[in-house]
């Protein structure tokens, strides 16, 4: 039950929407401040954006636009006497911010107790050292190496690792100062670099995982140690591309049901061994394709940018919940919002795939090197949900708004002239990698060296390559019925199957030829003759097990539809 021994709570925000720590925290942020109001509480918000839903005065019982900093949460803790603060809702910064006031005595000068997250918890989770420390203990595998406070110790490291190593700052969000060094001259301005932006003035050296696959696990525990995984993602990207800038799958499609147990497994272990009592976390994972070791990369005790695509590909509102169980309830004391049957103990079961490609605007900053690595370069991201992972990809593609409707990276005022793709022009992540493969694909590359060259999964590829033929299909269906005569069922056949693969009306229409609307005002005109019109399906967390009491829906182009209209009156 909840606590009845707390009234005022104080809430830090991430402060400015930045590369690396954007909006997704204002989501996450706004929907914890509503979810502790209705139980009661009164809610204190601090956050320095004003330009932010959570800000409004509307969210919070009172809402302080100020500088996060320590002095400026002192004095509002002095003014407010909040009874706890929740960190874990406002980013590295609210950890940070966190840490800052309790190794300060201002928490303990106030009577203020941190919840959500203990102190020893964030500092076991943020600092790698002592990250690395906990997990070695409890026999958890992480990748070989160390923490560095000059070139020194760096270069110490560096000889258990070897080259090429990974240097990062500790304590930063979104690879901030992170950079991959390949030889002994690049090693001081990588150390450097990590050491000025790590809060503390760490910077940690890490043996490479290039390559590897990437896997994270949106986890959830509360204080009874009732667990569970609320969502897998997999990274389309291997390792070496920070996953901020990685195009993402929800859930995993390459692991199996063994392997997907035995990282759930050190998931449970990560959260007992680092002591997140309650609330949602991160736990980010790699493994290598060729020999299935696997390896914990990090967690965060703290709701992410990868919660917020959880929440949304799932329906599980990670942090309201993470609120609740913040101040006390327990999982099997919660009710699903969507089915109202189930409770939040209950895992998510999708029945739909996600798929979330970042969006980047290199264009803006004239210079900047466009190479993805380990520090964050995107700027936003499109999410689609689909029935088939070829599906939801094709609709995030549309989504991104960048004048492209194809998986080539053609649109319909976009003229497409590729050069040829070769074994080196698809090593190197870069934004437009995703188009470059499939062009690879159209070009008849194989599938197994556009693998290696990328680090692809080959099931992936092998979607892509579907994508491709029902492209030669409409293509040569229009060639052979450009002159009238057209087969109609024929027809419906390959428009049906080309839209359940997420295809664009303008994409179609491109591949086929003009006289198969010539008697139509436009291609969707005669999609809808053929009685090829959208459906739409339910986000119901549970596969359709329980039937769903919000109207969350996607649209894909199915049989049946799982839409209840009402007779309500619509604005």
């Amino acid at each position: 039950m909840k606590r009845t021994d707390i009234h005022t709570i104080l809430v830090p925000g991430s402060g400015a929407i930045v590369i690396g720590q954007a909006a997704e925290f204002d989501y996450s942020g706004t929907q914890a401040v509503k979810a502790l109001k209705a139980e009661g509480y009164r809610v204190v918000l601090v956050n320095s954006n004003p330009a932010t839903i959570m800000t409004d005065p509307e969210i919070a019982d009172a809402t302080y636009i100020e500088p996060l900093t320590l002095e400026s949460l002192e004095a509002i803790i002095a003014q407010e006497k909040p009874d706890a603060m929740l960190p874990t809702v406002g980013g590295q910064t609210g950890l940070n911010l966190a840490l800052a006031l309790s190794e300060n005595g201002v928490l303990e000068k106030y009577g203020v107790q941190l919840i959500g997250a203990n102190l020893s918890a964030i500092k076991a989770a943020e600092d790698r050292m002592l990250f690395r420390e906990t997990m070695q203990k409890v026999g958890i595998p992480i990748p070989h190496g160390g923490a560095a406070y000059s070139l020194a110790e760096a270069e110490e490291i560096i000889k258990q690792t070897g080259y090429p190593v990974l240097v990062r700052a500790s304590f930063a969000m979104g690879g901030t100062g992170a950079s991959w060094v390949y030889e002994p001259d690049q090693l001081q301005e990588a150390v450097r670099s990590a050491i000025s932006e790590s809060p503390i003035g760490q910077a940690w050296l890490e043996e490479s995982v290039m390559g590897w696959k990437e896997y994270e696990l949106e986890v959830m525990r509360d204080k009874a140690d009732n667990f569970v995984v609320v969502c897998s993602i997999e990274n389309l990207d291997p390792m070496g591309v920070h996953t901020g800038d990685s195009i993402t799958v929800a859930p995993a499609q390459t692991l199996t049901d063994r392997e997907y147990q035995v990282l759930r497994d050190i998931a449970h272990r990560v959260l007992s061994a680092v002591g997140v009592e309650t609330g949602g976390s991160n736990v980010q994972f790699g493994v290598d394709p060729k020999t299935g070791r696997v390896v914990v990369i990090e967690m965060n005790p703290r709701v992410s940018r990868s919660s917020a695509l959880a929440s949304k590909a799932t329906g599980f509102p990670i942090a309201k919940l993470a609120a609740l169980v913040a101040v006390g309830y327990t999982l099997d004391e919660i009710t699903n919002d969507i089915t109202k049957q189930t409770k939040a103990a209950f895992e998510p079961s999708l029945d739909y795939v996600v798929v979330k490609i970042p969006r980047w605007a290199f264009e803006k900053f004239p210079g900047v090197d466009s190479t993805l690595g380990p520090q964050m370069k995107s700027v936003g991201e499109a999410m689609a949900l689909g029935r088939t992972f070829p599906e939801a990809l094709n609709k995030a593609i549309q989504s991104l708004e960048i004048g492209v409707d194809a998986l080539d990276a053609s649109g319909p005022n976009r003229e497409l002239v590729a050069d040829p793709e070769t074994f080196a022009t698809l090593q190197v992540p870069t934004a437009d990698r995703l188009f470059r493969v499939y062009r690879a694909i159209q070009q008849g590359l194989s599938l197994e060296d556009i693998s290696k060259a990328t680090g692809y999964d080959l099931w992936y590829l092998a979607q892509m390559n579907e994508i491709r033929n029902c492209e030669l299909e409409l293509r040569n269906f229009g060639a052979q019925n450009a002159e009238g005569g057209r087969q109609e069922a024929e027809l419906k056949v390959l428009l049906r199957n080309a839209k359940q693969m997420g295809f664009a009306d303008s994409h179609i229409s491109r591949l086929l030829d003009s006289s198969f609307i010539i008697h139509h005002s436009s291609f969707r005109e005669l999609r809808k003759s053929l009685g090829i019109t959208p459906t739409f399906q339910r986000v119901d967390t549970c596969a359709a097990e329980f039937e769903s009491q919000t109207p969350y829906l996607y649209s894909a182009y199915e049989m049946e539809d799982e839409s209840r209209p009402t007779d309500y009156r619509k604005s």
